[in-house]
């Protein structure tokens, strides 16, 4: 298994927590983390950082590395849906403002803001190349963005609101998720090549590899699904309560499906897809909280590069949303374009507060301890 492993899970209860997971598959709590005034809807990692979004509209900055807060985002106006990291260059954030931010994530500048949807950013995807980006939205349209030339490339009305979007490992293909339907789109063809039903609603879904995808919805089971003939390969009993959140990630021995529920467990599991048997329980960990969202930090993830451009490629909407973002800064080094004000739609500024040590389980212990001795 990879050496600096950390699984970190956000929750109802508005903290963040941090488990590291050392050899052998064993979780040891390392820190809990209250910087939301609201529950955490959305995480996502890269090789430095961990972000968190809100429904206090504000996203949070983790260095992992030095394991202390970096600051805090102020750019959204509604709750954050979705967090994509590409590299470790840029991360696109979208919300229920319609708003889809792209932020150099070494300065932690916004390069642009893109009036997405008419209604709420509901997720978003970005192609393992960097060159196009998916996303969804409650106007029920998928939205296909390409990030070299800086433009909308095509809308797609799908006539239902989708809530996830998700990019294959290779990119050949990609999902949407509606209630209790996904479909699996070809990209060459742009067209759905099959769908797969679910009796629950789907809260969450990952690829295992590019022809399984992991399904989990509002009961305790995770079902495994092939993309190609669309029928359930296996499912198991993953948790006591329904399953929030899932993802995934390859160690050289086989990959390794997490999940996260409102029974407050987070559990990984082994899959080894040549012996054609259901997943198998490598680790478990409960935190008490309602979990909401979750993540796996790895140390180090490697960086693509064709990845997202530099700022002069920065994500420009199409003529619909020009009236709302201005594409004069495209071309400018990065610099100059997070610091031009007039290229945000935003009410809100960007504020990084002073950076807090991420406070260890046993420090908050002990917290809790003086204050009930009071």
């Amino acid at each position: 298994m990879r050496a600096g492993m950390e699984v970190v899970a956000g929750c109802y209860e508005q903290v963040l927590f941090g488990f590291a997971v050392r050899q052998t598959w064993t979780p040891v709590a390392d820190f809990t983390h209250h910087a939301h005034t609201a529950s955490l809807s959305a995480v996502a990692v890269n090789d430095r950082f961990v972000v968190t979004g809100s429904k206090d509209e504000t996203i949070h900055i983790y260095d992992m590395k030095k394991k202390v807060e970096h600051g805090a985002l102020l750019h959204h106006n509604g709750t954050i849906t979705c967090l994509k990291f590409h590299g470790s260059g840029h991360l696109i954030s979208g919300a229920e403002d319609g708003l889809i931010c792209v932020w150099d994530a070494k300065r932690w500048e916004c390069l642009k803001t893109i009036k997405a949807h008419k209604g709420h950013v509901t997720s978003l995807s970005i192609h393992p190349s960097g060159k196009l980006a998916l996303s969804v939205g409650t106007d029920k349209t998928l939205r296909t963005w390409n990030l070299i030339e800086g433009r909308s490339a095509f809308i797609k009305n799908i006539k239902q609101n989708a809530h996830i979007v998700e990019w294959s490992p290779s990119g050949e293909k990609y999902v949407v998720v509606f209630p209790k339907r996904i479909d699996i789109y070809e990209l060459e063809t742009a067209s759905v090549s099959g769908s797969i039903t679910n009796e629950k609603r789907i809260s969450s879904v990952a690829f295992i590899s590019e022809s399984v995808l992991a399904v989990a919805g509002d009961e305790e089971i995770v079902r495994l699904f092939s993309c190609t003939t669309q029928k359930c390969l296996h499912e198991f009993k993953a948790h006591e309560n329904r399953v929030k959140d899932i993802c995934s990630f390859e160690v050289p021995e086989h990959p390794v499906l997490v999940t996260a529920s409102s029974d407050g467990f987070i559990k990984m599991w082994q899959f080894q897809q040549e012996k054609k048997t259901p997943p198998s329980l490598l680790c478990e960990v409960t935190t008490k909280a309602r979990l909401t969202c979750l993540g796996v930090w790895l140390g180090s993830i490697p960086d693509s590069r064709a990845g997202l451009p530099a700022a002069e490629a920065a994500v420009q909407g199409n003529e619909e949303q020009q009236s709302t973002t201005s594409n004069k800064n495209l071309g400018h080094p990065v610099e100059n374009v997070g610091r031009e004000k007039e290229d945000s739609v935003s009410t809100k500024s960007q504020k990084s507060p002073k950076k807090r040590k991420l406070e260890s389980t046993q420090e908050t212990k002990k917290k809790k301890k003086g204050q009930n001795s009071k």
